[in-house]
């Protein structure tokens, strides 16, 4: 992370986890030593209305806990592309899953549509999309180490979900590799 500074949207829709993706994450880098505020904003039903989980990541001190403008956006939804895009940054790191998200507007940003959704399907459980996305965003980022994210995630994920949560993380970094690979 070259920046002071650098800023994260999950984007998509109520239901999705990206809350939880969020406070995942969030948790991870504290972890790393990184400095992280977090927010979300949700419209008030709770499965399909517009849903974001931000983060504000430093090496210092947080000046401002709300995002200005996204280095990252994660984008599991259509929805959630008009709110978002305004506030993206020239060439920040665009993911987005290709079944939700089937068209982007035009810009000049690195734009990785990936099966994110699929994935999590052929897992086994379109739930667990978020991490699939997750995995993919820090492979791609690299903003957080791996073994930091993994701990997080075996204390935080319920038993019933521990090995469906780490296959959907492995999963997302697959995605990702060859992708992060031909872009080094």
């Amino acid at each position: 992370m070259a920046a002071t500074r650098f800023e994260v949207r999950f984007g998509g829709t109520g239901g999705q986890g990206l809350l939880l993706s969020g406070k995942m994450l969030a948790d991870a880098l504290a972890s790393e030593g990184k400095n992280v505020a977090q927010s979300q904003t949700y419209e008030p039903t709770s499965r399909g209305g517009f849903c974001n989980a931000d983060l504000v990541i430093a090496n210092g001190e947080v000046d401002y806990p709300l995002p200005i403008s996204f280095d990252c956006l994660v984008l599991l939804d259509q929805l959630a592309i008009k709110p978002s895009w305004s506030r993206t940054k020239p060439n920040a790191l665009v993911i987005a899953d290709n079944r939700n998200c089937p068209e982007l507007p035009a810009g000049d940003y690195p734009c990785h549509h990936l099966p994110l959704s699929r994935t999590a399907i052929e897992l086994g459980s379109e739930r667990v999309t978020n991490i699939v996305a997750l995995g993919a965003l820090l492979e791609l980022s690299g903003i957080c180490k791996r073994a930091s994210i993994e701990r997080v995630l075996r204390a935080s994920s319920p038993r019933s979900f521990l090995d469906l949560n780490l296959d959907a993380l492995a999963a997302g970094y697959a995605l990702a590799a060859p992708v992060a690979a031909a872009a080094s």
